[in-house]
């Protein structure tokens, strides 16, 4: 679809955004939002015509990418039929969507409870782990994001939680593994597994074994910055919480449903564990949708007692019409194995070619569509491009990197020190090459910044 300017539609847009609506994470007074006039497949416009590629997969949920047509008449006929039902019942989407999405989990996660979103399916997670341990305390990592309800938000490992942190949430947070910032001195892999593991377990032992009800963490770490775990890390925690018996939960709400080149991350690592969270991906964010897979033992504990949770919407028709669109879609079409193909032969090669121009890249790390730039002011010290957490002046360096995306037809997903590359899944290889000069010329801004 080609955009046609309508400046006097956006500005009315703005104005009524401005005057009413109240954006998370923001000052309200200091933002300016981008009145958005529509979106197709991996771009979107504004009302004066311009269109942006998006590297950002909206909250990196568009995993189809904007307004797949199959997906958009799976909606539209799921409303005719039925637009919506209580979760009480036995519904054709409902069943379908939760079936599909079994039938992809690892191992025998195959009960689901559906929510609204990733972060209700923390929190229902966090409950059954406690109600079926009898355990208060949770055990999550530094440098971590869960959502951002009450419960999620304190499980959460990043400033975002500091607002919200009462300390009274029965959370304990620890490190785990990221070799380009270790916080356990390693020089290799094998060190930083075995270190953030002994870490682990001291932290349990110190912690009392018999208090903690779970361990979540996300497979691969999101908004955090991409840090692909090292190799036997997750296996490590896995047989932790067997030792100690610890349920063990697994955040995949943004790293599932293709978007590392695997259904979901934990394929990458052969690992198991006894819940899964899942949102975004599922139904690629065209009507809100999360869940919890459930394993066997958690399972048979709520089977004769009653689970004391649930939603008014769990297992929304529409959303799981979207669902069950989005998976045949992504099955038919092969974009997890499109992933995939162009996280190793494409972004990989791309993102380390960038990294060899600019000084302001110090490490790549990714895979699939998942891929995220560490940009530093020295290479050397590996000092970050700003300081941590920081805004204003102290930001200046990665607001104008931002700004250059943007005016090379890129929107970026920028965070503390990093930029992620996290595109739809079924992009095209004309599109990423459009995207890397993009970034190219933003880079080439950040690097002013260099030492």
């Amino acid at each position: 679809m080609t955009p046609q300017p309508h400046p006097q539609a956006g500005a009315a847009v703005k104005a009524a955004d401005r005057a009413h609506v109240f954006h998370s994470w923001s000052a309200q007074d200091l933002i300016d939002p981008l009145a958005v006039a529509g979106a197709e497949g991996s771009y979107f416009w504004d009302y004066d015509g311009r269109r942006y590629l998006d590297f950002t997969s909206g909250l990196v949920f568009t995993n189809i990418g904007y307004q797949h047509p199959k997906v958009v008449a799976a909606i539209q006929e799921q409303a005719a039929r039925m637009t919506t039902f209580a979760p009480a019942f036995a519904v054709e989407a409902r069943s379908e969507a939760a079936r599909l999405i079994a039938e992809r989990t690892p191992g025998d996660l195959d009960k689901i409870f559906f929510t609204n979103g990733g972060a209700d399916a923390v929190e229902h997670a966090v409950r059954m782990a406690r109600l079926h341990t009898g355990r208060p305390k949770v055990l999550s990592a530094y440098r971590s994001y869960h959502g951002g309800t009450q419960q999620a938000v304190n499980i959460t490992g990043d400033p975002r939680r500091w607002a919200s942190d009462s300390a009274a949430a029965g959370v304990v947070h620890f490190w785990a593994p990221f070799l380009y910032r270790s916080r356990f001195y390693a020089e290799t892999e094998e060190q930083e597994t075995a270190r953030a593991l002994e870490h682990l377990e001291t932290t349990i032992a110190f912690e009392g074994p018999g208090t903690v009800a779970a361990i979540v963490l996300e497979t691969i770490p999101g908004t955090a910055g991409i840090m692909v775990p090292p190799a036997g890390y997750l296996t490590g925690v896995r047989e932790i919480c067997d030792k100690y018996g610890i349920v063990f939960v697994l955040d995949e709400v943004m790293a599932g449903f293709g978007r590392t080149g695997e259904w979901f991350a934990a394929d990458l690592f052969g690992v198991v564990p006894d819940l899964m969270t899942f949102a975004k991906g599922v139904n690629s964010g065209y009507v809100p949708l999360g869940g919890v897979a459930i394993g066997p033992e958690i399972a048979e504990t709520f089977a004769r007692r009653p689970y004391p949770g649930g939603l008014t919407y769990s297992g929304h028709p529409l959303a799981c019409a979207a669902a069950v669109a989005t998976i045949n879609v992504m099955a038919e079409e092969g974009v997890v194995e499109n992933a995939k193909r162009l996280g190793a032969e494409v972004v990989g090669p791309a993102l380390a070619t960038l990294a060899e121009r600019h000084p302001s890249v110090g490490e790549v790390r990714g895979v699939g569509m998942f891929w995220a730039l560490e940009l530093v002011r020295d290479r050397e010290s590996r000092e970050p491009l700003v300081p941590y957490n920081a805004a204003g002046e102290a930001n200046a360096a990665m607001t104008a990197f931002g700004a250059a995306a943007k005016k090379h037809g890129l929107w970026p997903f920028v965070n503390m020190n990093r930029t992620h590359v996290v595109p739809p899944c079924n992009v095209s290889e004309a599109e990423l090459k459009e995207g890397f000069a993009a970034l190219d010329a933003a880079l080439s801004v950040a690097d002013e910044y260099t030492v």
